[in-house]
């Protein structure tokens, strides 16, 4: 048998051939003008192996942000545009600012209260008055004195102010220059790979941008903050002229006519649909009723035991344990009935999200159309603060309980819905597939195949669904809604420390059973799969 030595020839990255003349015509035809000019550039940049540039762009270091916008290096652009506003700002407190001018102004107006006690002095006629008042003006001159030598010293620091922000924007300048062919080539480089979303070339277009956005930022900002004259235009939006440009004089503000007519109209709406809004009321106060009946009706041991060993099959003696403490601690501080109330509360809630949510999911997740037309609500709901949508349910379903769990469900609803739509998304269609070959129908795919490979995401769902709903408690005590977050409200108004603090803690163990209980429920469920 003859052996065979294979060689192996390392090619080191200098001894690569590359088509100089390609990459020449593709630098060409990303940098458009002054192709020439990047061309040398890039290749040096390529061949630097040190940290510090080998190259000097001098119209990017003289014309700065605008040479950035005209080659749509909108990064740079925005970072040197408002450093070098800033160096502009310096040199312009030093230039024409008037530095000490509060002091200046302060001290003017002692030279008022001054006069008028020396004023006071002459028309006095008592020995004793006289000098009083000749005592507070002589107090007076000291501060006057005091302030112009500030005023003096900030004066003489105009020229220190004047020259920190040319240095500044000489280094800038410089900083632009050495390293925009670096920034530049990099641009290069992410249209090589990615051409169609990467710009190219040098823009007129970009550079008219450029110079508006400069002109429209670069003065006003300036101005602001170098002269010291009010100006009200730029200190406060001109809200009231424009609603009287709009609306006419005299005739209220745009934010007025606005909220008029929303109220009017929400009024309008509940009035029409106050038939509807009852019916959903008195369908959510029927399954708060009977949990409250349930937890807060039965005897505490019977209730106490029934969660203990709900805790106990569901998540294991751990859980159980931690469990009994809990309640243990919300009876001892006489929270029991507080705290059935909240559970109360908090599982209306979740039965109806989950009722609600879960089929809602499911449809969303066979449907990417539905789902599409759905996320913009799904977003408005979880991004809307609590608080705002507080005020429309106070409209249409009025005050307590039900309104309370009605808003918690709009909070608490989305993250079932999405991670139960992700959940039915994410089963193999080969398996559904099979399914299917072998003679299963659309329910039985759906019950045996679809919910059961999705439910660890919809169980998951579940459990934010009941966390969210819980951290609710207390903003719905706002609108009537009892339990645990009334006791909070209460001593959030009274700043009680002590009893806040006590409920807090209640609420906080709450959830936590809640949510071990759940994932110990589900961590089990998979262990026997």
């Amino acid at each position: 048998m003859t052996d065979t030595n294979t060689e192996l020839k390392v090619t080191a990255a200098s001894d690569i051939e590359v088509d100089r003349e390609t990459l020449d015509a593709s630098i060409k035809s990303f940098v458009g003008p002054s192709g020439d000019y990047y061309v040398n550039a890039f290749h040096r940049i390529h061949d630097n192996t040190s940290l510090l540039p080998k190259t000097f762009n001098l119209w990017a270091a003289v014309l700065g942000p605008l040479w950035a916008a005209s080659r749509a290096i909108w990064g740079m652009f925005w970072a040197f545009l408002i450093l070098e506003i800033i160096a502009w700002v310096q040199i312009g407190r030093g230039l024409w600012g008037t530095p000490g001018s509060e002091f200046l102004e302060r001290a003017a107006q002692q030279a008022e209260l001054m006069q008028k006690r020396l004023d006071q002095a002459a028309a006095a006629t008592e020995q004793a008055d006289i000098d009083r008042f000749n005592k507070l003006a002589d107090n007076m001159q000291r501060a006057i004195d005091t302030n112009m030598e500030r005023v003096e010293q900030a004066q003489a620091e105009a020229l220190g102010i004047m020259v920190t922000g040319i240095i500044l924007l000489l280094v800038l300048k410089a900083v632009q220059g050495f390293y925009a062919n670096t920034v530049y080539e990099k641009q290069y480089s992410r249209w090589r790979i990615d051409p169609d979303s990467t710009e190219s070339g040098r823009s007129v277009r970009n550079a008219v941008m450029g110079v508006v956005l400069t002109a429209a930022i670069g003065p006003l900002i300036i101005y602001r903050f170098t002269v010291n004259a009010s100006m009200e235009l730029l200190e406060a939006f001109p809200e009231r002229q424009v609603s009287e440009l709009v609306l006419g004089p005299d005739n209220g503000t745009l934010f007025g006519a606005v909220a008029s007519w929303m109220e009017a109209r929400i009024d309008a709406a509940a009035t029409a649909g106050g038939d509807v809004f009852d019916g959903i009321v008195a369908g959510v106060r029927a399954v708060l009723d009977a949990l409250t009946v349930a937890l807060n009706g039965s005897p505490w041991p019977v209730v106490m035991l029934v969660i203990a060993v709900t805790a106990w099959r569901a998540a294991g003696p751990r859980v159980a344990i931690f469990t009994v403490a809990a309640m243990a601690y919300t009876a001892l501080l006489g929270y029991w009935a507080l705290a059935m109330e909240t559970v109360a509360l908090v599982g209306a809630a979740v039965i109806l999200c989950v009722v609600i949510g879960i089929p809602l999911g499911i449809w969303f997740g066979k449907s990417r159309r539905a789902y599409r037309m759905a996320e913009p609500v799904l977003d408005l709901m979880q991004t809307l603060p609590a608080f705002v949508y507080l005020i429309p349910i106070i409209a249409f379903f009025g005050t307590g309980n039900p309104p309370g769990i009605l808003a918690t469900i709009i909070f608490g609803m989305p993250p079932v819905i999405r991670l139960t739509a992700l959940g039915m998304r994410g089963v193999p269609e080969s398996i559904k597939e099979a399914a299917v070959a072998f003679g299963a129908s659309k329910w039985q795919l759906l019950k045996d195949v679809e919910i059961p490979l999705a439910l660890p995401s919809i169980m998951t769902g579940v459990n934010q669904t009941i966390l969210m709903c819980l951290s609710m408690v207390v903003i719905i005590s706002l609108i009537g809604g009892g339990g645990l977050g009334q006791e909070i409200l209460e001593a959030l108004q009274f700043a009680a420390k002590g009893p806040g603090l006590l409920g807090g803690f209640a609420i906080l163990f709450l959830a936590m059973v809640m949510d071990r209980i759940v994932q110990g429920a589900f961590r089990r469920e998979d262990q026997k799969n």
